[in-house]
């Protein structure tokens, strides 16, 4: 990390902090394969591939929906949570990656013109502050990265790599 970010301000701060558990999400899928990525290692639905997929589920929710107001069925999102972990037959390392780092652009395009204390309104649980969604989606994002890297090592112990 840049140590300059600590001197912009708060917002810049939040942006830069997002990115990188974004990135840290999206990177648990390098150099792995397909079965590797789709491996189930815990009674959940949780994989690395469905970890990235419900990554870009969080950020329709939060950047599409919160931002705009628009339903989950225009956007082309699962109903709840549990199911953006599904994997389709045709989900790939590719695929799921190239959706995750469209929803990723996406959001930042939502609230490039918004401050930390504009209020979004189309959230389940009414309006909330923009500082509020940066603070659940990295609460959110670390916590999936903290799963994709324990998932990774074992993933990556089974395969003697590591």
């Amino acid at each position: 990390m840049d140590p300059d970010v600590f001197q912009q301000p708060l917002d810049a701060q939040f942006r830069v902090f997002l990115d990188e558990h974004r990135e840290h999400l999206l990177a648990s899928l390098e150099g792995l394969t397909e079965e590797q990525a789709r491996r189930r290692l815990v009674p959940s639905k949780t994989t690395l591939l469905g970890l990235v997929k419900h990554g870009a589920f969080i950020e329709r929710v939060w950047f599409d929906e919160a931002v705009f107001g628009r339903p989950r069925s225009e956007i082309g999102i699962p109903d709840t949570p549990d199911e953006s972990f599904d994997l389709a037959d045709t989900d790939t390392i590719a695929s799921v990656g190239a959706a995750y780092l469209e929803a990723c652009a996406d959001s930042r395009r939502a609230i490039a013109d918004l401050g930390l204390d504009d209020v979004v309104t189309g959230n389940r649980r009414g309006p909330l502050p923009l500082r509020w969604v940066f603070l659940h989606m990295l609460r959110e994002l670390a916590q999936h990265c903290g799963h994709a890297d324990i998932l990774r090592e074992q993933i990556l112990a089974a395969a003697g790599e590591h």
